[in-house]
């Protein structure tokens, strides 16, 4: 399953209805945030903390929300294909919310939806939560996308069970992260011209983040909500080619050129998409499938129920640059989006590209981490050295630093070192090296050096390569070197192990 970026202050009125209907805060619920890796989940565990509710995290790597440093949330590894799974993740919980899909596994994700959705709702029935809070998607007149179909299939699945599902329907999402939004963040500052088929003209009332976040967070709080289905739009519904010249001006950049071509269809378009966008492909393709409909919201009862103030899309486009401009913490390791990797530009990707290779050894972690820390130095990488001295020389005849900065010390590693153009901005012994790209290139790069220990005292050792492309000459750089990437990492890896085990006594 898929999970569904830093918190942004909320600064939208809040106005509630009256004490009678709601909870208050003074018996916030215990909350299970089910998908908390995902995009929405990321932001919505730290707005349930500042509302006082103990706050349990879930998704399939337990290891990726720690990472994020959320002080006083429960982390727990939880898939609901895996039913078992479920149990540890819902156990005290009377709040969950249901934020995952299953669009990145591509072919037949519509079945394996309804399959989640079946046992988590079996799972939470025999926990005794209280309500299930699921987050789906607007459903036009005539809806036969896969997508379109499986979220709406997705809440019918939930409420056969006997816990009450408060469910939200909702459009594009305005925020960072949001893969409607990236996609079109991408298309602008990737193609100064677009031939695209006719959904660029099809409408949609998009919502930005902090008034979604808002109404899920309110809603459980509200009796009136148990077991109702409501739509959630932003003020104002918009075409895509509106969307996209907005989001452009408010970028300062020109708008591009747009080309509506009537017999290049949302699934033909789909399949160039995946050149254009980092956003990932099958996520990508879900969702083109399902715009050549018009949306609407009917969420009258929703705004009376929760009265706020909603942003237009040019406030919220705003909100979205000035968060990522003003929220960039320093990072010491690769963090989907992080504004700090993407060195501090709003028209560098959002989601990376990456590329890697893996290799496992009976060798401790202390043995494989003695090479992985002493990389570039005196044994260079290990793997094909040629080509990594290639690489430096095309970099310096671009006007780089290729590899002119050698290492501080051959052994000894520590943040803010330089190996090559290199330079670590995290580490940790015997587990992570993560190394940010120095060289000259449309866009921003990371290399990460992963060692997970295996049960038998041996050590598995992943090498990714994670790239946020600037526009159609960051992809073509991709592409280009993509082929020597997986050949490079995956040999370097190889050897690293080879040499640890080599090295270690028998």
């Amino acid at each position: 399953m898929t999970d569904t970026a830093d918190q942004k202050p909320d600064t939208t009125p809040s106005a509630h209805p009256p004490d009678s209907s709601r909870t208050g805060p003074a018996s916030a619920p215990r909350c299970l945030v089910f998908g908390a890796s995902g995009y929405i989940g990321s932001h919505l565990v730290p707005r349930l903390l500042d509302e006082g509710s103990a706050v349990r995290a879930s998704s399939r790597n337990a290891a990726a929300l720690k990472a994020r440093g959320w002080e006083g949330v429960d982390c727990v590894a939880a898939d609901a294909l895996a039913p078992a799974s479920l149990a540890r993740a819902l156990d005290g919980i009377e709040i969950a919310y249901y934020l995952v899909h299953s669009m990145a596994a591509g072919k037949d994700f519509g079945r394996l939806d309804l399959e989640a959705a079946a046992n988590f709702a079996a799972a939470a029935e025999r926990a005794g939560v209280e309500r299930i809070v699921y987050l789906g998607g607007l459903v036009p007149d005539a809806a036969e996308s896969e997508h379109i179909v499986s979220r709406r299939d997705t809440g019918d699945i939930l409420r056969r069970g006997r816990v009450p599902v408060t469910e939200l329907r909702a459009g594009i999402i305005v925020g960072p992260g949001s893969a409607a939004f990236e996609v079109m963040r991408d298309l602008v500052y990737h193609l100064p011209v677009m031939i695209t088929p006719r959904w660029v003209q099809s409408k949609s009332p998009p919502l930005a983040l902090d008034n979604l976040l808002m109404y899920l967070v309110r809603l459980p709080q509200i009796k009136a909500s148990r077991g109702r289905i409501f739509d959630a739009g932003g003020p104002e519904t918009l075409t895509y080619r509106q969307m996209m010249r907005i989001l452009a001006e408010v970028g300062g950049r020109r708008p591009p050129l747009i080309i509506p071509v009537p017999m290049l269809t949302p699934t033909l378009s789909a399949y160039w998409l995946r050149f254009i966008t980092a956003v990932p492909t099958n996520i990508a393709r879900a969702l083109i499938g399902g715009l050549k409909h018009d949306f609407s919201a009917d969420d009258a009862e929703l705004k009376r129920l929760v009265p706020q103030q909603l942003l237009g899309f040019r406030e919220a486009v705003e909100a979205v640059f000035a968060a990522e401009r003003e929220s960039a913490p320093i990072v010491a390791r690769w963090i989907e989006g992080a504004f700090a990797v993407r060195q501090q530009r709003i028209d560098y990707a959002y989601y990376a590209k990456r590329a890697g290779g893996r290799a496992e050894t009976s060798a401790p972690p202390s043995a494989v981490w003695e090479l992985v820390s002493s990389i570039g130095g005196n044994e260079g990488w290990y793997s094909m050295n040629g080509l990594w001295k290639l690489r430096d020389l095309m970099d310096r005849l671009a006007g780089g630093p290729g590899g002119q900065h050698g290492r501080r010390h051959p052994t000894d590693l520590r943040v803010g070192d330089r190996i090559g153009s290199w330079s670590v901005i995290g580490l940790e012994p015997e587990r992570r090296l993560s190394l940010a790209f120095g060289m000259r290139a449309p866009g921003a790069g990371m290399l990460e050096f992963d060692l997970e220990p295996r049960a038998d005292g041996g050590t598995k050792l992943s090498i990714t390569a994670y790239w946020h492309p600037a526009g159609v000459w960051g992809l073509a750089y991709w592409y280009g070197f993509q082929p020597v990437h997986r050949f490079i990492f995956s040999g370097t890896a190889r050897e690293i192990c080879r040499r640890a085990e080599a090295r270690s006594p028998r």
